[in-house]
């Protein structure tokens, strides 16, 4: 009985784990698409791609888990660059990658 008990919790525990880690990639994506729509650029293999998971503190306190993804773009189709995209459970904490072009003030 105690056996069966201590299984159903791990199976909830990696359920619940993979279900919040798919909800985090697909938050990465939609953050990775816009910031290529909004820079003018293309947004290269239409996914984003764990690159580190840590234990993390959240400013006001709370422990999550943060999570690095990476994706890649291109600025006239011929080149690839990588960006990153940091979540603190669902919330962008980082985007480094494409940048939208100055608008000139003339």
């Amino acid at each position: 009985m105690l056996t069966t008990l201590l299984m159903s919790a791990l199976a909830m525990g990696l359920l619940f784990f993979w279900f919040s880690g798919r909800a985090a990639a697909e938050t990465a994506t939609v953050i990775g698409q816009r910031a290529c729509a909004k820079a003018g650029v293309q947004w290269l293999d239409q996914s984003v791609h764990l690159l580190a998971i840590r234990l993390r503190r959240s400013p006001d306190g709370w422990l999550g888990l943060e999570r690095h993804f990476g994706f890649e773009y291109s600025t006239g189709g011929e080149d690839r660059h990588a960006g990153r995209i940091v979540l603190h459970g669902r919330r962008l904490r980082a985007l480094s990658g494409p940048m939208p072009p100055e608008h000139s003030l003339h």
